[in-house]
Parts: structure tokens; C-alpha cells; sequence
């Protein structure tokens, strides 16, 4: 049984192949018929989308706008253009020239209405971008000499501007009047009018689409340049757009390569991906299927990242990263970071908070066990292996791990150094601080007195530099470790004490000021019965008498 719809649809005539021509029936426009010398004065209708039988009713003029793809271009050509064949007899054939490389060689022409306008239709098949088309349409007429501009050479669907991030501004496609309405006609070659039908244009439609295929990569390769114009990319940002093509274009070559490859992925899609190939700037959930995509299409990933099943959380914590720095997208106007309120921990911080207390709890742990490493090596494996803390984490929290420097902060009886700000770093070092390939080697036993040996066997040089740290220095920093533990704990326990008793302060202060507020209302009612409990409430709260004034 099948259930009834919800959504409430207009009615479609079945079989009318003309009118499937134009499925985009949203915020259409519509005017009064007029007389020949007259200008229709257009309106446009969003409560409700343009209905077919409107279409063919034909009570008024009717246009329609874009939707995000499209399957035709339409080139309008005003009677009092420098364009029009009354002007310049060969500039049709120059329109066609310039459209033809990208695989649009033919197309059907028609009087606009009587002011003898020109439409020119451009049919094709396979759906496209709506506004991909349009640049690439635009950019392609551009560098033939023709100059795109109302009332002279209009390209529908145009180019669009997006909308900035943020705002609620939603931008429309320009709508054109719809084809054999009054003083609309089919043209042949010589540009005489012919029967015009609705049938007959379908007809012309199926024929002209069946020749015109878009060439993608041509259109690809057309709207990097044109979208590179539209922003005047500079030097410098051409230099870092592309030293990040540099980076990301040969994809994975080897393991250990995904968090610095994504980084640079998120950079260049928050960055340049609306001067490369994006409608508008991307962000958010956008941003991150972004990522996704570029990342999966490289060459190399399936074979070499470790990350592929994790692929999604690793894009959103990288678009998070470059949305909250100090980057923003090309060309548009910089909105400020929203200040951190005082008393209020920002995400990365509480992230920072979390990792740190995961280092303490597990140093503790090997601790009390009797299994904490000696060298700096083999503590670097035990933390990442068996509890899963990152590289990077390890690298940014020193003081709560590595030897050197517990044993360099008990040495000097100073705090150790605290981790690595995010916020504070500028250029490119908050990024470098992010991925893991950029750091120093972890294992590097700065500071060790290293064991040499002559003939020490097959170990290289490196594993003889991780040989042996001072195991004294290393007595003292259990000890500094169980210290800094114990002195986290009591601070914890006291702030938490305090935290409790300025809440039961502040909430016997509400109930004490509201029973005020409420014998101040017995007193004032002149009610015998309840005055006569305010005054015996105030007999026993004497330091409220001023209420009796």
C-alpha cells in the first residue's frame, strides 16, 4: 500500500518534453503581458515554485532562475548591443568560435521578445556546476575580446558571487524570460524567423545537445585561471600556494606521512580552495569533506596511510585546527577571533589540560609498577605504544617524561618548561607545531653520557647515543615526578573544598535575601496576621531591624 506524500508538489504534464527543460522553478520572475513598444516590468514570486500549467496558460510572462547544476547556457545579446548582428554582423560567429574549444559548437537562436533581442542556447547532456559553467563560459568569452556586461553580452547562468562566511545573505542566479512567449521566435541561419512551436525547440534541443559535450578538463584548466584573476592573487600568496601544491600534489610516498600531508590539505582548501575550484570559502563540515576528498584522490594513500579508516575524525581535527588560527580564507575580509572569556578554558586548552593529565597518570603508573624505562628510547615507545599517547603530545609535554629535563629542572630547582601555546606561535611554526614530521627527533639523548665503545657490535650510532642516561639524574626525577603528583592532587582536593563552600556561601546568601524580600512585603501589607510574623522575625534577626524604618 503505498503511503500518501507530504510535501505538496505541483502538478506535471506528463509527455511535454519542453517544459522538462527547465526543472529549476524556484524564485521565478513573472510580469504583465505588454504591448511591442512597452518594457515588462518583472517581479519575482518565492512563496511557491512556477507550475506547468502556469507555463502553458500563458497569462503572463514568465522566467525562471538556476539551480546548482544546469544542462544548458544561455548567451542574451540586447537589440542595442555592440554585438548584435545589426552592429557587427560577424560577432555571433565569434561567440561560437570562443565557445567552441569548450565543446559547445552549436546552439539555438531566438528573438528575445519584440524589442529584438537575441537568445542564444547552449544545450548539453551531462549536467554541469552552475556557476563552474558560468565562469568558464565568461572567462572563455573574456579572452576572445567580448566584453560580458548587461545590455550588451549577458551569460546565464552568471558567475555568482558568493555569499561571506557566517552571513545569512543568500545569493540568487539572475533569471531570463523563458523562449516562445510573446515575440519570441525560432531563428534559422540566416537569422529569419520560422515556425516556432514548442515541440519544434524541443526538437532543435535534442538535436544541438547531441553535439555539444564540455570538454572538464579544458573547464577545469579555464576556471583556475579565471578564479586566480577574480582574486588578483599576489606573489606572495601565489609562493605559498604554490609551495603547498609542492607539498601535497605527490601525495604518499612512504608511511608517517598523513598528519603532515593533512595539514597541508586543510591549509590550502581553508585557504585558497575558493580561489581554485570552490563556490565560496569553505568551512565547517564543508571544509572537512573537502579534506576528505583531496586526501583519498592522491596518489598513494590507500598503499601507505595507516589513517584510512580514521580518515573523517583526523579532517575534522585538522579543519578545527586552521579555522581557530591566525589564517583565514583569500580575499575575504578577516573576522576577528572571538575573545577567550576570562575563566572559561577554550577547547585547545582543555585538549592540552587532558593530555598532559593522560602523560602524569601514566608515568604514575609505570611508577608504582617498577617499570618506568631508563632510557629516553625505550620511555618514548612504552608511552606511545601502550597508552597511546601521540608524538606530538610526548614532544610538546618534555617536563612530564623525558630525563633531560626533569633531571635539568631539579638540578636548578626551577619549574619545568611548560607545553607548547598554540595561540602564542605565529606564521608558519603553528603548523609545524602540529605535525610530527617537523619536530626534532623525540629519541635524541641530549644531554646523556653516551657509552661509547670500539667494535660495539651491529647497533648503529644513533641507538648508541640512546644507550644510557645517568641513572642518578634518573632517581631524582622519580622522585620530583612522585612529588609534582602528590602537590597536583592537594591543589586539586583544595580548589575543589574551596570551590564548595563559596557555592553554599553564595546560596545561603539568595535564601537569606529572599526571606528579607519577603517580610518586607508582610510589613507593607498591613495584614495583623502577617506583620505580626515579621516582628517576630525580626525579634530573632535583630540585624534586620532597619526594616522597621
Amino acid at each position: 500500500m503505498k503511503t500518501l506524500q507530504t510535501r505538496f508538489t505541483c502538478i506535471e504534464e506528463q509527455g511535454n518534453f519542453f517544459l522538462s527543460l527547465w526543472p529549476h522553478r524556484f524564485d521565478y520572475i513573472w510580469a504583465e503581458q505588454t504591448a511591442p513598444s512597452e518594457k515588462p516590468v518583472w517581479q519575482t514570486e518565492s512563496r511557491h515554485p512556477l507550475s506547468d500549467r502556469l507555463i502553458v496558460q500563458g497569462g503572463f510572462l514568465y522566467g525562471v532562475r538556476f539551480g546548482r547544476t544546469t544542462k544548458y547556457v544561455l548567451i542574451d545579446i540586447d537589440q542595442g548591443s555592440r554585438y548584435h548582428p545589426a552592429a557587427d554582423p560577424q560577432a555571433l560567429r565569434r561567440i561560437q568560435n570562443a565557445l567552441e574549444p569548450l565543446g559547445l559548437p552549436s546552439c539555438i537562436m531566438v528573438t528575445s521578445s519584440y524589442s529584438g533581442g537575441l537568445h542564444l542556447y547552449f544545450p548539453f547532456n551531462q549536467p554541469q556546476v552552475s556557476w563552474e559553467i558560468a565562469l568558464g563560459v565568461t572567462t572563455l568569452l573574456h579572452n576572445a575580446g567580448l566584453t560580458c556586461a548587461s545590455g550588451q553580452l549577458e551569460v546565464f547562468p552568471n558567475p555568482r558571487k558568493f555569499s561571506a562566511p557566517g552571513t545569512n545573505k543568500i545569493s540568487l542566479y539572475a533569471a531570463h524570460r523563458l523562449p516562445l512567449q510573446a515575440g519570441s521566435y525560432i531563428l534559422n541561419s540566416d537569422l529569419e524567423p520560422i515556425y516556432s512551436s514548442q515541440e519544434r525547440f524541443a526538437e532543435l534541443w535534442h538535436h544541438t545537445s547531441g553535439h555539444n559535450t564540455i570538454d572538464s578538463q579544458l573547464l577545469k584548466q579555464t576556471l583556475k585561471s579565471a578564479r586566480r584573476q577574480e582574486y588578483q592573487v599576489t606573489i606572495k600568496a601565489e609562493k605559498f600556494l604554490n609551495d603547498l601544491n609542492a607539498e601535497i600534489e605527490p601525495g604518499w610516498t612512504g608511511p608517517g606521512l598523513t598528519n603532515r600531508l593533512l595539514g597541508r590539505i586543510a591549509m590550502r582548501s581553508y585557504v585558497f580552495g575558493h580561489v581554485l575550484y570552490a563556490q565560496a570559502p569553505l568551512v565547517g563540515e564543508v571544509l572537512v569533506t573537502d579534506i576528505v576528498r583531496v586526501a583519498r584522490e592522491l596518489p598513494g594513500f590507500y598503499e601507505w596511510s595507516n589513517h584510512v579508516h580514521e580518515i573523517e575524525e583526523k579532517a575534522k581535527d585538522w579543519a578545527r585546527a586552521v579555522e581557530q588560527s591566525h589564517y583565514y580564507p583569500y580575499g575575504v575580509n578577516r573576522v576577528p577571533k572571538a575573545p577567550v572569556i576570562s575563566g572559561l578554558s577554550t577547547y585547545n586548552e582543555e585538549k592540552a589540560k587532558q593530555a598532559r593529565e593522560k602523560i602524569r597518570v601514566a608515568i604514575a603508573t609505570l611508577l608504582d609498577e617498577g617499570q618506568l624505562p631508563i632510557t629516553v628510547k625505550e620511555r618514548f615507545i612504552m608511552l606511545t605504544k601502550r597508552f597511546a599517547i601521540g608524538g606530538p603530545t610526548l614532544y610538546k609535554n618534555k617536563d612530564l617524561w623525558h630525563p633531560n629535563y626533569l633531571r635539568e629542572a631539579n638540578s636548578r630547582e626551577i619549574p619545568p618548561a611548560p607545553p607548547v601555546n598554540l595561540e602564542m606561535t605565529s606564521g608558519h611554526e603553528r603548523f609545524e607545531a602540529l605535525s610530527p614530521e617537523s619536530h626534532p627527533s623525540l629519541l635524541v639523548a641530549e644531554g646523556c653520557n653516551p657509552l661509547l665503545r670500539k667494535g660495539g657490535g651491529d647497533r648503529d650510532e644513533a641507538d648508541r647515543q640512546l644507550e644510557v642516561c645517568n641513572a642518578e639524574s634518573v632517581q631524582l626525577s622519580l622522585v620530583q615526578i612522585r612529588e609534582a603528583i602528590a602537590t597536583a592532587q592537594s591543589q586539586r582536593r583544595q580548589h575543589q573544598a574551596q570551590t564548595a563552600a563559596a557555592h553554599c556561601q553564595m546560596k545561603q546568601q539568595v535564601a537569606q535575601q529572599a526571606m528579607v524580600d519577603r517580610m518586607k512585603g508582610y510589613l507593607a501589607s498591613e495584614d495583623p496576621i502577617l506583620m505580626g510574623e515579621a516582628l517576630r522575625w525580626l525579634r530573632s534577626h535583630p540585624e534586620h531591624r532597619e526594616l522597621l524604618l
